[in-house]
C-alpha cells in the first residue's frame, strides 16, 4: 500500500493494513541509518517514530546541559565522506541544539523524510507463522505487515521512573529524557534533582547558578574527569575533516570505537611512567582517563584501585570541604565500573549557598507528595520544580514496553524477564526476521562510541537481509544453539571485568527484579566487528535460513 493510500484512510480512524518489505523502529542515528541502507538496495521500507521529529536520543533529550561525551568529529557517519564533510562542528563536545541539528541535516541530505511516520507508537509486533511476516499495530490505529522488523529504539530510551505519587505535585515534574522544548524557567525557584548521574551531573552544573534553591538528592557518588570542549574555527574543521579517511579505517576497530586506544601495558611501566601516562590521560579533558589509560583498569583489582585514588585526589583538591568529599566522591566502588561522565564545574557548583545535598543512601525517598519529596525520615522537602535524572531500563525496556511475540506467542517481555538472551545482539532465537541494534550482548553505550557501533550494527543487517534476498530466502533465525554459545562467550569476557562486581545500569541493577547479567558486550569494538564478520563469510553459521 502506498504512503498516501495510508493517510487518507487513516485519517477516519480504520484499521489499515500496509505492506512493506522492512519497518524500523526509531529514527535516531542506527534508524537512520537502517533505513537509509535498506531503501538504497531497493526494499519498501516505512520507519515509525514516536517523536515529532528524527534524533531519537538527541529528540528526547533536550534537558539543560545535554551534550556530547564523545568528540563530534567521532560521532559521525562513517560511510560517506560528502556527508561527514558537509557538516561543520563548532565546538569538541556541542550541546543536544547542535547535535539535532546535525541528525536534521542527515535526514534531509539522504531525503529520509518521506519514509519515516512521526508521531506514532509502536504498540505491539507478532510474528504470523502462516505468512512468515510481523503483523505491527500503532497508536494510531495502523496494521502494517512486514517481512523485517528492525528495532532501532536505542540503548538508553526508556525512562526508569520508580516514585510513587508522582502525579500528586502540584508543581513542575520532568524527566530529563522526555524535556519540554519550551523553555523552563528556573528563576528564583525552588529546584529538586534526584539522580547525579552523567545526566544528572550535565543538569546540576548548567542550573546551579540560575534557580533560587537547589537541592540534589544523591544515592552514589560518581567519578568524574573535567571536560575540555574548546571551540573550533573553520580551520580547526578543515583539520578533522582532513582525517576522514583515517577515522573511517581506525575507529571500527579499536576497543571501544574511540579514535584512541590502549597504548601502554601496566607491567611495563615503571610507577613514575605510569603516573605520567595517568596525568596524560586525564589532561586530555576527555574519557581517555577511562577507555584508553590502561585496559587493567577493567581487570587488575590493584591496578584500578591506583587509578580510582588519582581521581579521588583530583576531586579532593577541587572539593575541599570533607563533608562534600563524603557525599560526592565514590568510596566502595573502582572507577570505570560505573558510567564515568564528563563535567565542567560540576563540583565547585556545590560551593555556592544556594546548592545543597540530601544524601539518599540510608535515607531513600519515599515518594513525592503534593508539595515535594518525601524521604524515609519524614521529611519533606518542598519544591516549585522537580527534576527526575532517574536513568533508563537499559537495553531492553525499549522493546519491552512493545508487545513482541514471536514463534508460538512467546513474549519477549516475558522473555527477557527470566533471563536477558540475544544472538550477538543481533537477533534473539524464537523471533524470527526480528533484527535488533543497541540491545544487550552487543557493544553499546557502557564502553562503545554509540555511532561507531550503531553503524557496523546496521550494516551488518543490511547486508545479512542483502544475502537472503539474493538466495530467495524469506526467513531467517538464530538457532538456539548459537544463542546458547554467544551468551557463554558474552557473560566468560564480562565476568572477568570489576563492571560485574559492581552493581550500576550496567547490570540492570537500577530496574529492581531485571535479571542480573552485563548488557554490553565486553570484548572490544574491534574484536566484535570480527566476530560479526566471520559468521557472514561463513552463510551466516548458526542462523537457519528459509
Amino acid at each position: 500500500m502506498t504512503e498516501s493510500a495510508i493517510k487518507s484512510n487513516g485519517s477516519n480512524g480504520a484499521h489499515v493494513r500496509a505492506r512493506y518489505d522492512a519497518v524500523v523502529v526509531g529514527a535516531g542515528v542506527a534508524g537512520l541509518y537502517q533505513l537509509y541502507r535498506l531503501r538504497e538496495q531497493g526494499l519498501n521500507v516505512r520507519a515509525i517514530d514516536a517523536a515529532s521529529g528524527v534524533g531519537g536520543t538527541w529528540y528526547w533529550n533536550r534537558y539543560p546541559g545535554a551534550r556530547f561525551d564523545s568528540e563530534a568529529y567521532i560521532y559521525q557517519y562513517l560511510f560517506s565522506e560528502e556527508l561527514y564533510k558537509g557538516w561543520s562542528w563548532s565546538e569538541k563536545f556541542p550541546g543536544q541544539p547542535e547535535i539535532e541539528r546535525w541528525l536534521n541535516y542527515v535526514a534531509d541530505r539522504l531525503d529520509l523524510r518521506k519514509d519515516i511516520q512521526f508521531g506514532t507508537t509502536v504498540k505491539s509486533a507478532h510474528f504470523d507463522e502462516a505468512t512468515q511476516r510481523w503483523l505491527v499495530t500503532t497508536d494510531k490505529g495502523d496494521v502494517i505487515d512486514t517481512q523485517f522488523l528492525i528495532a532501532c529504539c536505542g540503548m538508553l530510551s526508556a525512562p526508569h521512573v520508580s516514585f510513587p505519587g508522582q502525579e500528586t505535585f502540584r508543581g513542575q515534574l520532568f524527566h530529563t529524557a522526555r524535556w519540554p522544548k519550551q523553555p523552563v524557567d528556573f528563576a528564583g525557584k525552588r529546584i529538586g534533582v534526584v539522580g547525579n548521574g552523567a545526566t544528572g551531573i550535565q543538569v546540576i552544573q548548567t542550573i546551579g547558578a540560575e534557580v533560587g534553591h537547589l537541592k540534589v538528592f544523591v544515592r552514589a557518588p560518581q567519578y568524574i574527569i573535567p571536560m575540555k570542549n574548546p571551540r573550533y574555527n573553520a580551520e580547526d574543521a578543515e583539520g578533522y575533516k582532513s582525517k576522514f579517511e583515517l577515522l573511517a579505517q581506525r575507529l571500527p576497530h579499536t576497543f571501544t570505537g574511540f579514535e584512541y586506544d590502549f597504548e601502554h601495558a601496566w607491567a611495563d611501566l615503571t610507577p613514575e611512567r605510569r603516573r605520567d601516562v595517568i596525568e596524560d590521560c586525564w589532561n586530555d579533558g576527555s574519557l581517555k582517563l577511562w577507555i584508553s589509560s590502561f585496559a587493567e583498569l577493567f581487570f587488575d583489582e590493584q591496578v584500578n584501585a591506583e587509578i580510582s585514588e588519582f581521581v579521588r585526589e583530583k576531586m579532593r583538591e577541587r572539593l575541599g570541604d570533607p563533608k562534600l568529599c563524603d557525599a560526592l566522591i565514590p568510596a566502595d566502588y573502582g572507577f570505570g565500573t560505573h558510567r564515568v561522565p564528563l563535567e565542567q564545574n560540576f563540583l565547585e557548583t556545590f560551593h555556592r549557598p544556594n546548592v545543597e545535598i540530601v544524601s539518599v543512601k540510608d535515607n531513600p525517598i519515599e515518594r513525592v507528595t503534593p508539595t515535594g519529596i518525601k524521604t524515609a525520615d519524614g521529611t519533606v522537602h518542598a519544591f516549585d520544580i522537580i527534576i527526575l535524572a532517574t536513568g533508563f531500563d537499559a537495553g531492553t525496556g525499549a522493546l519491552t514496553r512493545i508487545d513482541i511475540r514471536g514463534r508460538g506467542g512467546r513474549s519477549l517481555k516475558e522473555d527477557w524477564g527470566r533471563d536477558i538472551r540475544t544472538t550477538m545482539g543481533l537477533q534473539v532465537h524464537g523471533y524470527p526476521n526480528l533484527f535488533t541494534t543497541a540491545v544487550p550482548l552487543a557493544p553499546s553505550a557502557a564502553l562503545c562510541n554509540m555511532t561507531t557501533c550503531l553503524q557496523q550494527q546496521v550494516e551488518w543487517i543490511d547486508d545479512c537481509i542483502r544475502y537472503m534476498r539474493g538466495k530467495s530466502l524469506k526467513v531467517i533465525e538464530p538457532t538456539k544453539a548459537a544463542e546458547d554459545a554467544w551468551v557463554a562467550h558474552h557473560d566468560e569476557i564480562a565476568n572477568a571485568m570489576l563492571i560485574a562486581k559492581t552493581d550500576s545500569w550496567y547490570l540492570g541493577s537500577n530496574v529492581e527484579g531485571k535479571p542480573r547479567r552485563v548488557l554490553s558486550y565486553c570484548g572490544g569494538v574491534g574484536a566484535y566487528r570480527q566476530k560479526c564478520e566471520e559468521v557472514a563469510a561463513n552463510g551466516y553459521q548458526g542462523f537457519t535460513m528459509n
